[in-house]
């Protein structure tokens, strides 16, 4: 096996709290490998930081692994779907368009 028991995997999406476990498990002797996700989003950026983040922290190595969410449904995120923007109270009690289904799973 190539790797030994202080190596660990971090998944990183390039925002604060994938940012923040990575700094925590370098910071605990961790040598990381990253893996980020290519679901189809729109907004491209969130890969970009999560590369940044990457080579700031110094991960040993990272990768984007591309997955196709489409068979679990459709979310504004993914599709050509408008983002919805001052919502009513009542609306915020139900599911969002912009809910993108099994992408923490």
């Amino acid at each position: 096996c190539p790797f030994s028991a202080k190596d660990a995997v971090v998944l990183l999406s390039g925002g604060l709290d994938s940012a923040t476990t990575l700094a925590i498990a370098k910071s605990k002797g961790f040598n990381c490998h990253t893996m980020s996700f290519d679901y189809g989003q729109r907004h491209r950026y969130e890969l970009h930081c999560a590369q940044l983040v990457a080579r700031q922290l110094k991960a040993a190595s990272h990768r984007t692994m591309s997955i196709d969410l489409r068979g679990f449904g459709h979310s504004a995120l993914t599709d050509d779907i408008e983002v919805p923007k001052n919502r009513s109270e009542a609306e915020m009690k139900i599911i969002p368009v912009t809910y993108v289904p099994a992408r923490n799973t």
